[in-house]
């Protein structure tokens, strides 16, 4: 089964986030706060007070922050008092365990399809209510609501969205070693070198969270070996030994098998988490740990939260290079799902169904939404705008994150999987055939189940 389809407007995709993310700096900013305050409520929310209720989600720090701005407005419009719980990066894990132990959260957050739809196999989720679907026919489009369903239900409501095909760089680090915005893999190696010749460490991995590491393989593979052999990889119709996984790995070690090319080499790298491979690039401006970071959009919430870097001026950015015959484009996404049938539950994944949840988060920037009716002057500044539309633009032509689309065993776990494979292949960058045999050892026991 294929949950997506090959974007047509992929470049274009691309080249809009990197023209608009790079202006950001000189944008007006809260011009969403204006739209907010004159916004009128487009959903009807039931009377729930005296009702409680608790949300399970992945999000820590300004994300959690700017959430539970979003469920402070469902609390102050029915009247129920919500607990935010966070996770832990084993989604799956986390909310497995609370279901069997028989206290499951009343809507959970879940970043992949792959346990989504593992989950909702298995019982463990409420099929969305009448008020609920028919919010999420209306603002989102086919494509999206079919990432959310299972067996011919929909189960999940795609809250966020994000671009995970974007290289962020220090302007400084860049400008002193004399190079620009690589187009292709080829000339993003060269660079590297170029950038370690100058006396910065290049690339900032973290591979502490394996999670990252899938995403520097999907969008290699992705651009490498084209959409039709992502899907079938992605549904393992193929397996990790095949040829086309060798190629993939054999590029990536043409910069993880050059240990001055990584921020603290292979082994400093591995002892990177997320947010430090953030700070690291831009948290002393004048002289930086590391010259660039790959990540989605959600990059720009630690740049503007963990450092003094201003995107636009010091955080510039571009799309991941092609490696084929096109630049890649790999998005990711945070579904709403109801483990309890209640009353309350699903009047909030209703809520969050609605552009009335999303332009909150909108507002406070640092998101995108894949909720069509969203108005674009709820984003708080132009880029953002700009960003949004082109998602919505590429309608269903998308390819979602693969390791979100796998079973939670081999693509969202801590330390299985491939999140452990990619971790040891980056520990030696030199076993690629040892690496593919591990991927397709834990992929072949995880489609089985």
């Amino acid at each position: 089964m294929r949950y997506s389809r090959a974007p047509r407007t992929a470049l274009a995709l691309a080249s809009v986030v990197a023209l608009t993310l790079a202006a950001a700096g000189c944008a007006k900013e809260d011009e969403g706060s204006e739209w907010a305050a004159s916004h009128k409520p487009t959903v009807d929310l039931p009377d729930l007070k005296g009702q409680k209720l608790q949300v399970a989600a992945v999000w820590t720090g300004q994300e959690e922050e700017n959430f539970r701005k979003v469920l402070d407005e469902f609390e102050k419009r029915t009247g129920a008092k919500v607990e935010f719980v966070p996770t832990g990066d084993n989604v799956a894990t986390y909310i497995g365990s609370k279901i069997e132990g028989g206290s499951p959260p009343d809507v959970a957050m879940m970043p992949q399809v792959g346990v989504l739809r593992q989950f909702a196999k298995k019982g463990w989720l409420k099929p969305l209510g009448k008020e609920a679907l028919a919010e999420s026919k209306k603002n989102f489009s086919k494509g999206w609501r079919d990432l959310g369903s299972y067996d011919g239900k929909q189960y999940g409501v795609y809250f966020k969205a994000a671009n995970k095909s974007l290289i962020w760089y220090n302007a400084q680090a860049y400008k002193d070693a004399g190079v620009g915005e690589a187009q292709d893999w080829k000339a993003f190696v060269k660079d590297a070198q170029t950038l370690s010749d100058s006396g910065v460490d290049p690339v900032s991995v973290g591979g502490a969270d394996g999670w990252t590491l899938t995403d520097w393989f999907e969008n290699v593979y992705l651009s490498q070996a084209g959409p039709e052999m992502y899907d079938k990889l992605a549904t393992h119709e193929i397996t990790w030994k095949d040829p086309s996984v060798t190629k993939a790995l054999k590029t990536l070690a043409e910069l993880w098998g050059q240990r001055h090319l990584l921020a603290g080499g292979n082994k400093g790298a591995l002892q990177t988490d997320f947010p430090k491979s953030v700070t690291q690039t831009y948290g002393d401006l004048a002289s930086p740990e590391a010259a660039l970071v790959f990540e989605a959009d959600f990059v720009g919430v630690n740049i503007e939260g963990d450092t003094k870097a201003r995107i636009g001026k010091d955080a510039q950015v571009y799309p991941f290079p092609k490696v084929g015959a096109k630049p890649p484009v790999v998005t990711g996404g945070d579904a709403a799902a109801v483990l309890k049938n209640t009353k309350g539950a699903q009047a909030l994944a209703t809520f969050l169904a609605s552009q009335d949840a999303a332009g909150i988060w909108a507002a406070e920037g640092g998101f995108i939404s894949p909720n069509k009716e969203l108005d674009l002057a709820a984003y708080p500044n132009q880029p953002q705008r700009e960003i949004a539309k082109a998602l919505i633009d590429a309608g269903d032509d998308f390819r979602f994150d693969m390791s979100d689309q796998a079973p939670a065993s081999f693509g969202g776990t801590k330390g299985e999987g491939e999140w452990k494979a990619l971790q040891d292949f980056l520990a030696n960058p030199k076993d690629i055939k040892g690496t593919q045999q591990a991927l397709e050892k834990a992929a072949a026991k995880a489609y089985e189940k």
